[in-house]
């Protein structure tokens, strides 16, 4: 009989807000609290419909929607006010359902994996404790980058890191933005509920699947094509 090629394993690369821990909420009060300390007045669906962005298109995004202008230096400040004032709500943050399981499941398999934010290592890497995993667990954040999402960096970054090719990965995600990065990396989308967006708009974005949770994925993982014997 001929020996054909054996499928490569597959390989996941996760967003981190809202789809591993359960802290878009304090990233948009966090916002606001910013964007308040410099005069500028934004609804808080406003400031979520944005998150998963980078900071820097964030900023941009809604400024343009308000008419408003800042410079650079103005714009870094921002960002570092949101990262204090997230830094203040860290405690109330915890680990989505199943998150930790689900992330020691695919470990246990060997079937590799990465973590891609845009958020900053100042605030990200605060998240390793809760999820309990180690300081060496592959991260890629958005000081490691040119940009980030929508465009796909990080996750081409976060690809190398797992040493597999992106066409060969599955990108885990709560926002359209994520989904976005996804297809523009190469990569099949996977979308989670967890961060607010709704199925429909996962959908249309390019998950090809949506679960509610990491939890109801690690339940599934064999209609990704993880098996027991991976």
């Amino acid at each position: 009989m001929r020996d054909f090629p054996q499928a490569p394993t597959p390989a996941f690369l996760f967003d981190l807000d809202g789809t591993l821990i359960d802290s878009v909420y304090q990233h948009v009060v966090a916002w606001r609290q910013a964007l308040s300390g410099m005069g500028i007045d934004l609804s808080v669906w406003r400031i979520h419909r944005r998150i998963g962005m980078s900071g820097g298109l964030f900023v941009s995004a809604l400024l343009r929607e308000t008419g408003l202008q800042l410079t650079k230096e103005q714009i870094d400040e921002l960002q570092t006010h949101h990262a204090e004032a997230y830094e203040q709500q860290a405690h109330s943050v915890r680990p989505l359902p199943g998150s930790a399981e689900l992330l020691a499941e695919l470990s246990a398999r060997g079937v590799p994996w990465a973590i891609c934010t845009s958020g900053y290592a100042r605030t990200a890497r605060l998240a390793l404790g809760l999820l309990g995993l180690p300081e060496n667990t592959p991260m890629v954040t958005r000081d490691l980058v040119r940009r980030a999402k929508p465009d796909p960096d990080l996750f081409l970054a976060g690809a190398a890191l797992a040493r597999v090719e992106p066409a060969h990965a599955m990108v885990v995600g709560d926002s359209v933005w994520d989904l976005l990065a996804a297809r523009r990396a190469g990569a099949l989308g996977i979308g989670v509920l967890s961060g607010g967006y709704g199925r429909d708009e996962l959908e249309r974005a390019g998950a090809f699947r949506v679960y509610a949770d990491p939890a109801d994925m690690l339940d599934r993982l064999d209609e990704l094509g993880v098996r027991q014997s991976d």
